[in-house]
């Protein structure tokens, strides 16, 4: 499918996927969210899928949601805001479950909803300069796209409330130690490094990642038993892979595992 809001290209089980209306800031808008779930459609029905790579070209990530189209009809707001975040919602529910990791690598301002999605990435990259801006609070809204959600689960509850409700901007480094991202370098070196930790997991095996994943969700909501017997399942289905067998081997045979991702 071609988009308008974003772009795919696949290599080796590497897919990108970059947002790409720089001039606008890369905006949350109503094309954005209907391409998102579209996406997160496509990628869920591809087997070769491996590793998400995240980027955004320009010189910030994204301003978040698209203030200029909130102010053109204030009174149909919020049924619009309704069918936005049906599409957006979905997408990102879909791509959480997705076997393939995600890797993002963030730059300049990242903001409001955009932040809290890409919270939502395993592996958070950010060049030194980049701004986490909560967003919400300052123009009187509450937050959506999974802010909630994956603020939390990275931040802790506390901190994501204290970031949310005083509507702070955490440079780099704070985010850093707040957990909001997992390594910070140099502006020319963000890219080159996001690709390396994605090659990486391109090359790891994708199911049993699939299953950590999912486990490390549902591990903040199940009771403990219920917990223990989602990590027994899901350890006995990967059991059966042929990665599991060529890990097992590989290990036996004291050499490094080829994975083929199923």
């Amino acid at each position: 499918m071609t988009y308008r809001a974003m772009r795919l290209e696949r290599e080796d089980g590497l897919v990108r996927l970059t947002f790409c209306q720089p001039a606008r800031g890369n905006p949350i808008d109503g094309t954005f969210c209907a391409e998102f779930c579209d996406v997160a459609n496509e990628l869920s029905s591809d087997p070769t899928v491996r590793v998400i790579l995240v980027t955004a070209e320009g010189r910030n990530f994204s301003f978040g949601g698209d203030i200029a189209m909130f102010l053109q009809n204030l009174d149909a707001l919020p049924m619009q805001i309704r069918k936005w975040t049906a599409d957006l919602h979905m997408g990102i529910a879909r791509m959480q479950r997705l076997d393939a990791p995600i890797v993002a690598a963030v730059q300049g301002i990242c903001a409001g909803g955009m932040a809290g999605m890409i919270a939502g990435a395993d592996i958070i990259v950010a060049e030194f300069s980049t701004r986490f801006v909560a967003a919400y609070a300052g123009i009187g809204y509450c937050c959506d796209a999974g802010s909630s959600i994956m603020l939390s689960r990275r931040m802790g509850l506390a901190r994501a409330r204290k970031y949310l409700l005083l509507n702070e901007t955490l440079d780099a480094q704070t985010a850093l130690a707040a957990g909001l991202c997992d390594e910070v370098v140099e502006s020319e070196a963000v890219l080159a490094r996001a690709e390396v930790i994605a090659r990486q997991l391109a090359s790891g095996p994708t199911a049993a990642y699939g299953e950590i994943r999912r486990l490390l969700v549902s591990a903040a909501c199940e009771p403990m038993d219920a917990q223990l017997e989602r990590e027994a399942q899901g350890l006995a289905r990967i059991a059966g892979t042929a990665d599991a067998r060529e890990g097992l081997t590989a290990f036996g045979e004291k050499r490094k595992a080829r994975f083929i991702g199923r």
